[in-house]
């Protein structure tokens, strides 16, 4: 009988231990059945109590993403021989005993009755069973015996069940419901407040689950294991998002506004504006699908950030970072987004769905266009403005950035019938749009085809003397701009820093990539962030190439191109750590808390 066979024997017998009816039917024709030995083809016979004196009892299953647990446990294979001789072990044994006796009489008798004494194992015999040393990832800066305390016990957390694969803290669809539908409010970040709702386990991987390919492989390849997930693939057929081959999915590069792939659909913006020279460097893409537009943005040097809501498209954003691309579940409802002011050179949207001209609490005004377009040549109307939205990207957008609208409404004398609306709601649409671009002191700088660009101003000495005219949305007063986390929105302008000219940038000019990376930017050599200097951030700087120079020593792997991809740094501070990987085919995300 094969060894293997043998082994399930072994599993087996632990069963029937606890069961004896477990046998059943099943029981293998090979058993005796009198005294139940299992018996292997070479005529050896290994009875019950040697294989659980000997091996030990079979070890516990042991979760992997490669299979499933089963229902019952089985163990490695193990192959079994005579039992060696006896008198090695008896030798050991008396020469333990003489050194023990020889101790005693050294220190000066026996012990006595009281004393407490600890019995170690001369010699012990190895068992079939695994051992897994728990990580301590607490800090040890302050030793807790020197204080005169006791070291305090490691937590340690269990595994989640499979059905907590694809887990999101703060974004549970059960709890979501519980909350408003209006302006997707319910599908904002609602984290659990009772503790029994409160996962205290490790979640584990989905079952099946494979390397991901490397980058630049990545980008256009996913394992169907690691996101299982069709239902883009019949919904987006035509539109060339994602297709399924077999054991993976593959991006072809298309979009909804983008149907010849989206490294032509960026050529076509890079006519428009310059994407090549450094200026564009961080770019966010506002209800990204599967991120394919920055997946091929980044092939142009330019970082973007890819967000959506979990939504109907379940696995958006499990795509687009198993794709290896910067991604974040998100979407704009009564939040602000989780940036500080004056974050992007570059917003994207490619029907994205978003209602920018909705939502807010703007009296009737009237919007003077020839103003903002330096023209004298006076053109009134009178709308009703909202926007929130539209002001909230212009807080993210840095002065002289940029941003890109395709879709609805953008050529809809065009695409109306397809679009299944009327012509007069696609015109209203755009023309509202356009009138909160111009509240804001945007400019349009071009549109055609299918994508409309718009510029945010280099400062607002304009906008200010607009403001005399034009009321609202009025510039916001008593609020911090870069706080993100959790802020309600708000309809008010967020002001530029002062300036003296027209042609000064507000804040300060960045330069361009890659001399912005080791340059000191404008907000620290300007003294805008407290505590933070020049020197603060050249000595970050330099501290961090030194670790992760050491860290590449301790682990190989961080040094070898393509093993990582996705790296999430918690506590990124001025983002030294991601700075000195910048040449390593791979990404940082920055975390940086709200203190």
């Amino acid at each position: 009988m094969p060894d293997h066979e043998f082994q399930r024997i072994r599993a087996s017998d632990a069963r029937l231990k606890r069961d004896p009816e477990a046998w059943g039917e099943s029981e293998p024709k090979w058993v005796n059945r009198k005294k139940r030995y299992p018996m292997r083809e070479d005529g050896e016979i290994r009875t019950r109590n040697y294989l659980f004196k000997y091996m030990g009892p079979p070890s516990p299953p042991y979760y992997t993403p490669l299979s499933k647990p089963a229902a019952a446990a089985t163990t490695a294979t193990t192959h079994l021989k005579k039992p060696k001789k006896l008198y090695p072990f008896a030798i050991i044994t008396i020469l333990c005993s003489l050194s023990y006796l020889f101790g005693v009489w050294h220190h000066g008798g026996a012990t006595t009755p009281s004393a407490t004494t600890t019995t170690l194992p001369c010699f012990s015999i190895s068992q079939n069973t695994t051992t897994t040393t728990e990580l301590d990832f607490s800090t040890h800066h302050h030793s807790a015996a020197a204080d005169g305390g006791t070291t305090a016990a490691v937590k340690t957390y269990p595994p989640c069940s499979n059905k907590y694969s694809e887990y999101t803290p703060c974004e549970d669809p059960k709890r979501s419901l519980k909350f408003p539908r209006d302006r997707l409010i319910y599908r904002e970040r609602h984290c659990p407040t009772k503790k029994k709702e409160q996962l205290k386990c490790r979640v584990p991987a989905p079952h099946g689950y494979k390397t991901p390919f490397t980058w630049p492989r990545s980008r256009d390849l996913v394992w169907y294991a690691n996101v299982p997930h069709k239902e883009l693939t019949v919904e987006k057929a035509v539109q060339n998002w994602i297709r399924f081959e077999g054991d993976r999915f593959r991006f072809p590069g298309g979009g909804t506004m983008f149907p010849n792939g989206a490294d032509a659909y960026i050529d076509d913006i890079g006519k428009l504006i310059n994407l090549r020279d450094g200026s564009i460097r961080t770019a966010i893409d506002t209800g990204c699908g599967v991120a394919s537009w920055g997946a091929y943005l980044l092939s142009r040097n330019i970082l973007p950030i890819s967000f959506a809501p979990r939504d109907t498209h379940e696995a958006q954003v499990q795509f687009a970072l198993e794709r290896g691309v910067p991604a974040l579940i998100g979407v704009i409802a009564s939040k602000r987004l989780p940036y500080p002011s004056r974050s992007f050179d570059m917003a994207h949207c490619s029907r994205c769905l978003i209602p920018w001209g909705q939502y807010g609490n703007f009296a009737r005004i009237f919007v003077i266009r020839s103003f903002v377009l330096h023209s004298y040549n006076l053109w009134r109307d009178v709308h009703e403005i909202d926007g929130a939205y539209l002001i909230e990207v212009d807080r993210v957008l840095r002065p002289g950035g940029y941003w890109i609208l395709s879709g609805p409404p953008i050529r809809w004398r065009k695409y109306w019938k397809g679009w299944e609306r009327s012509r007069e709601d696609l015109n209203a649409e755009q023309m509202q749009i356009e009138n909160i671009t111009r509240s804001l002191c945007w400019k349009k700088l071009v549109e055609k085809d299918d994508i409309a660009i718009f510029q945010k101003p280099a400062n607002h000495l304009k906008c200010k003397k607009f403001r005399k005219i034009v009321k609202n949305p009025p510039f916001c007063s008593a609020q911090d701009p870069d706080k993100a986390w959790y802020t309600n929105l708000e309809t008010c302008l967020t002001p530029l820093p002062e300036v003296s000219t027209n042609e000064e940038v507000a804040g300060g000019a960045l330069e361009k990539w890659p001399k912005r990376l080791n340059v000191v930017p404008p907000r620290i050599s300007r003294g805008t962030l407290n505590g933070v200097t020049p020197e603060t951030f050249q000595q970050d700087l330099q501290l961090w190439k030194r670790r992760v120079s050491y860290y590449k020593t301790v682990n190989n792997q961080l040094g070898q191109a393509g093993r990582y991809r996705n790296i999430l740094d918690m506590n990124a501070f001025l983002g030294g750590f991601a700075a000195n990987l910048i040449k390593d085919p791979l990404w940082v995300m920055n975390v940086v808390g709200r203190g």
